[in-house]
């Protein structure tokens, strides 16, 4: 198969070298399986001081990155590709959708990524309305740049390409792949410090196995991230082991169970 190139156009490449060489990401490029090339944007200026920001138009605080630069990198990358394949271009900003697992499955399936790292006050209007198919955002928080949602979303994507990861199960049943949070997991020793694995667990019942891991997983989910279950793939026994969970939940606060 064909790898997944991903191309990503920042002010700082050198933010790049460790992550990308080290754990997931370096496994599925030593096996050919992703092609990252790094891009810096002040190679695509053409003055003395490499200038890729300016004030914004009708003054305000900060500084916006110029149109010029963006447009010839992403101009000069997509055309280093003769097939007449077009990169996904996707900006990573505060401004965008939450990443959401649904979106890494998504541009998984891609061929060709191009992440622009936004900075500073953002980027000039004319590069999101021409350039960018899409804006993602890892949080309703504030970063120096994009560079580091863009080594999450690699991260995030990278694991999905099939042979990246061992075991496909693992990739199945890991939070959020139905929209659930995963159930608690355990591994020996099968005591530590007085506490135990649940006997359901060591029981070698496979069926037993699976409901009460189902049942767990959403109960954490129920717990933790209730706003989940509103768009999650439940099944008949999903919903009867909430009720369950719920039930149990108003009996632990002294209320009717009923």
């Amino acid at each position: 198969m064909n790898a997944l190139r991903v191309d990503i156009l920042t002010l700082f490449p050198a933010m790049f070298a460790g992550p990308f060489e080290e754990s997931m990401v370096k496994r599925a490029v030593d096996r050919g399986l992703l092609d990252i090339r790094l891009h810096d944007l002040r190679e695509h200026t053409h003055d003395r001081h490499r200038t890729v920001d300016d004030y914004p138009y009708g003054g305000g605080a900060g500084m916006v990155l110029k149109p010029d630069p963006l447009f010839e990198g992403v101009e000069a990358i997509a055309a280093s590709d003769q097939s007449g394949t077009r990169p996904r271009v996707i900006l990573l900003t505060p401004q965008g959708p939450r990443l959401t697992q649904e979106t890494v499955v998504r541009l998984s399936q891609e061929k060709w990524l191009l992440l622009i790292c936004g900075h500073y006050e953002g980027v000039d209007e004319r590069v999101r309305e021409a350039l960018i198919d899409e804006e993602v955002s890892i949080g309703d928080f504030i970063l120096t740049g994009g560079e580091l949602p863009a080594m999450v979303m690699v991260d995030a994507v990278s694991r999905l390409i099939p042979g990246v990861l061992g075991e496909v199960e693992s990739v199945r049943e890991e939070s959020f792949a139905d929209g659930l949070l995963e159930y608690p997991q355990y591994t020996r020793p099968p005591e530590f410090r007085g506490m135990v694995v649940p006997e359901v667990l060591v029981s070698g019942h496979h069926e037993k196995v699976r409901v009460w891991r189902r049942r767990e997983a959403l109960r954490r989910t129920l717990e933790r991230r209730p706003e989940l279950l509103a768009s999650a793939q439940l099944t008949p026994e999903d919903r009867r082991l909430l009720e369950e969970l719920r039930r149990e939940d108003r009996a632990d606060e002294g209320e009717d169970p009923a």
